[in-house]
């Protein structure tokens, strides 16, 4: 955290703990949003070093097979001008470096634009990106050219709520304190409205996830590609179908921890429901694709190749880049869990990678 920023910079549990003790258990999406405002505000949790690796901090293959899917994309469209590199949540701008160098070999040269909010990392990015511009939110991205978007690991970390089935019908999932804890606790008004009347018949205990910040989100993305042009890339875990169950999860230093114990100081996650993105992306008249499995997504783009290029050239890095190839490929790592969707302007050409997509 920036030193001037430490001294008068209160904690996600105060603030979370105070609200509670003003008004009652708080909506888990609201105490979620605190405790990962104030996570990605205060700290650079990226690497090794960090609480959790992300796939570009892993290897420049992964970028680049990124920018290449774009700079196709771009080329096959005519090489349109104008045209926008936009990433949500860029982390340390890695994966921008290595996409936008895959990118300008094909004669792609974007303005690069980052939707973060985080000082810490804002930081970061522009050691890398001097020449990016910064935005707090959507509103303020050009409209003046298609948008080239990517969101990696980026939906996961948006606020979700949750339901929980009771013998008196659908409950809000609370937050609430028991003494120095916080716990989930069901609200004591009914939810039937915010759940929909066809979610009847589950037992007890069943919960449901929503996402009401990711359907905002991806609404206004969709409504900008539809007007504008271009492709929004989502990568990130999660699942392809409707199901029941949390998935809310914490890590910090690499191990899980419970998402109640000291918000704020770890990642709170949940699966990606690509079901309902997919869904809202099509009502703005947008074509999908996938999701896929990244391991596939990623070995039908060429990482394969790629990887022998690397060891071809540097021999020496052999270990490094089969290690990397097999974290990012494998079903058992990264590979299976890791999805891959695309949303395309409907008069954009079909994008390369899915035809091992998901229905």
């Amino acid at each position: 955290m920036p030193d001037g920023l430490k001294a008068d910079f209160p904690s996600a549990a105060h603030i979370i703990a105070d609200r509670i003790d003003r008004e009652g258990p708080i909506p888990l999406g609201d105490y979620m949003a605190i405790a990962n405002d104030h996570y990605y505000a205060s700290k650079d949790p990226f690497g090794e070093e960090g609480d959790f690796v992300t796939a570009p901090e892993i290897s420049q293959m992964f970028g680049e097979i990124i920018g290449i899917w774009l700079a196709d994309l771009w080329l096959r469209q005519g090489s349109p001008d104008h045209c926008h590199y936009v990433e949500l949540g860029p982390g340390r701008g890695t994966l921008a470096k290595d996409a936008l160098r895959s990118m300008r070999k094909f004669g792609c040269n974007p303005s690069v634009h980052f939707v973060e909010t985080s000082p810490v990392l804002k930081a970061k990015q522009a050691q890398l990106h001097p020449d990016a511009i910064w935005h707090d939110d959507m509103s303020s991205l050009p409209e003046d050219g298609p948008l080239l978007m990517v969101a990696n690991e980026f939906f996961d970390a948006l606020p979700i709520e949750q339901f929980i089935a009771t013998s008196a019908g659908w409950r809000r999932q609370m937050v609430a304190r028991d003494r120095s804890k916080f716990v989930a606790v069901p609200s004591e008004e009914v939810a039937e409205e915010r759940v929909g009347s066809s979610m009847s018949g589950f037992p007890e205990d069943t919960i449901l996830e929503r996402s009401p910040v990711s359907v905002e989100v991806m609404g206004h993305i969709a409504s900008r590609i539809a007007k504008q042009g271009g492709t929004m890339l989502i990568i990130d875990y999660g699942y392809a179908k409707p199901g029941t169950g949390s998935t809310l999860q914490a890590v910090k230093d690499h191990m899980p921890v419970s998402p109640f114990d000291s918000p704020g100081s770890s990642d709170l996650t949940a699966h990606v429901d690509f079901h309902t993105l997919a869904n809202i992306a099509r009502t703005r008249m947008l074509k999908i694709h996938g999701p896929a499995e990244q391991g596939q997504w990623l070995k039908s783009l060429g990482i394969d190749q790629r990887a022998e290029a690397l060891i071809a050239a540097s021999p020496k890095e052999t270990d490094t880049v089969l290690a990397a190839l097999q974290r990012l490929t494998h079903v058992d790592e990264m590979g299976r869990l890791f999805r891959v969707m695309a949303a395309t302007a409907i008069d954009w050409p079909e994008p390369e990678g899915f035809s091992y997509g998901e229905e």
